[in-house]
């Protein structure tokens, strides 16, 4: 059989075993193993099977994610997202929607935190939903903005996800988390710009609320002094070049744990529980990448991507027109398949592709980064919107989305910006780089 037409049935092989239900780590991994005996002999594809995973766990720069998982859970425990929830409700909480804006903010800072969109969806939804309803917001714009600003922490610094996009594209991971940082500030800052005027036209969305004294605004900045620390560590470290991405995360988690002794709220059962759930996150995610790896060794045998790069220059279109259609594959694929997954899987084929057509890479990663994010709050999979509906179970599922409706829009928006001026993004890597 061609190679490349192998290459075209694993694909197809991958999508039906996922819709059936199979987790893609085991889907992934199961066809590439069958692919590679097909294609070579028995003995290739064991001895694949029997290294590969080790190899890959034992990579010294996935080191870092299970850092940057922890580190939330030891700053959720030392009581971070409630303070710069606190803060943020002072300083804006008296204008038009501004419980909402200040939930976005919120969901901002703890993204600076933790590197998962749905722990940082899961934890400001504790906090912030309970408040914004309790001063008479609808819950639709309640559900919907903690869903969306959850997935501020996929670009904000640091973000797992900029960690695997690097490791599979083989790019700075120090710059790609410095390339999220504006772009996820201007994200929060277009999402807070819809909120205002969204209320200001329709004020039964949310209650004003009274403005607070300036001397109150100034006392709450306190509460954001453990954010400011670990802002500093982990954009500030990887930046000047003290920290690598890796021990910029053990610095930062390391810090958070000290946070939450000496606020004396990390017990022993907190402690364990941010072991364990870091554990099983750190788990999936690596079980993930070993998965669809095995099956990148299947696709350089088949030479599909190769092929599908050469096909994308023949393409009689302007490049632009290109990068949007392959965008727009991701929008389909993520009605089918999470973040990461949808990520690990299409790159090795798309990526070869949008560098020959000459687009930067970092500039890339940032722009499929925030596909993922849209990806997770639209249905059918939407998964923050399912975590939102898991911390505010009275809040129908059917309600969450048609929340998330406007912000989606504002994710739009925002590509489309980010693609008119790259600047955005490469602007702080490309003076990092310099140096």
């Amino acid at each position: 059989m061609d190679p490349l037409v192998m290459g075209l049935l694993g694909l197809a092989a991958i999508f039906v075993l996922v819709v059936l239900g199979m987790r893609i780590a085991f889907a992934t991994a199961l066809v590439g193993f069958v692919g590679m005996w097909i294609m070579k002999n028995m003995g290739v594809a064991g001895n694949v099977l029997g290294f590969l995973p080790h190899a890959i766990v034992a990579h010294y720069s996935l080191s870092v994610i299970p850092l940057f998982i922890i580190m939330g859970y030891y700053a959720f425990y030392a009581g971070l997202t409630d303070d710069i929830f606190y803060t943020a409700r002072q300083w804006v909480g008296h204008l038009p929607g501004g419980l909402a804006i200040a939930s976005v903010f919120g969901c901002a800072g703890f993204a600076a935190c933790t590197g998962a969109s749905t722990a940082s969806a899961a934890i400001m939804g504790r906090v912030a939903i309970p408040e914004m309803r309790k001063y008479g917001y609808h819950s639709r714009l309640a559900a919907g903005v903690v869903a969306a600003s959850g997935t501020l922490a996929s670009l904000i610094p640091p973000s797992v996800i900029l960690v695997i996009y690097g490791i599979i594209t083989e790019q700075s991971i120090g710059a790609l988390l410095i390339g999220g940082f504006i772009p996820g500030v201007v994200s929060a800052a277009i999402y807070a710009a819809m909120i205002y005027v969204r209320v200001k036209i329709s004020p039964e969305l949310g209650e004003l609320q009274p403005k607070a004294s300036w001397k109150k605004k100034f006392l709450a900045l306190r509460g954001t002094w453990g954010v400011l620390v670990l802002i500093f560590l982990i954009i500030g470290g990887i930046y000047s070049g003290v920290f690598t991405p890796t021990e910029a995360g053990g610095a930062g988690a390391f810090s958070a744990f000290l946070m939450a002794l000496a606020m004396r709220r990390l017990t022993m059962a907190r402690l364990k529980e941010s072991l364990l759930e870091t554990g099983r996150t750190t788990i999936m995610i690596f079980s993930i990448i070993v998965g669809v790896l095995i099956f990148v060794r299947f696709l350089a045998l088949t030479g599909l991507p190769a092929s599908f790069a050469e096909f994308v220059l023949e393409l009689p279109l302007p490049r632009l027109l290109i990068i949007l259609l392959i965008m727009s594959i991701y929008i389909f694929l993520g009605m089918f398949l999470d973040a990461i997954g949808m990520m690990m899987l299409t790159l090795p084929i798309v990526f070869p592709a949008v560098v020959a057509l000459g687009y930067d890479p970092i500039w890339f990663g940032i722009i499929i980064v925030k596909m993922c994010e849209i990806c997770l709050i639209t249905p059918p999979v939407g998964l923050n919107c399912y975590i939102v509906r898991s911390v505010a179970p009275d809040i129908p599922l059917e309600e969450i989305f048609r929340g998330i409706i406007p912000f989606v829009a504002m994710d739009v928006l925002t590509v489309a910006l980010f693609i008119a001026f790259p600047q955005i993004i490469t602007f702080l890597p490309s003076l990092m780089l310099a140096h």
